[in-house]
C-alpha cells in the first residue's frame, strides 16, 4: 500500500449547495437537541419549584416594603 494523493484526498469537488445543505441540516439538528435539553431542564426545575412551594409552610401576610418615598419635581421649562 503506497501513499498516493488519490488515496488520501477526494479527486472530485464538492458542490457548494450540497455542502451548505449538509451544514444546515447538522446545525438544525444541534439546535433542536439543545431546545429539547432546555425544555427538559425547565420542566425539571419547575417541578422542583412547585414541590418546594407545596412543602413550604404558608407565611402570614407579606411585609410591606418600607422606604421613603420622594416626590418627583416638576420639570422647569
Amino acid at each position: 500500500m503506497t501513499a498516493t494523493k488519490d488515496r488520501f484526498f477526494k479527486p472530485e469537488k464538492v458542490d457548494p449547495r450540497a455542502k451548505a445543505a449538509t451544514t444546515d441540516s447538522i446545525a438544525r439538528s444541534i439546535i433542536e437537541a439543545e431546545a429539547v435539553a432546555r425544555d427538559k431542564k425547565t420542566e425539571a426545575l419547575r417541578a422542583l419549584r412547585l414541590e418546594r412551594e407545596a412543602n413550604a409552610e404558608p407565611q402570614g401576610a407579606t411585609v410591606a416594603k418600607s422606604g421613603r418615598k420622594t416626590k418627583v419635581s416638576a420639570k422647569r421649562g
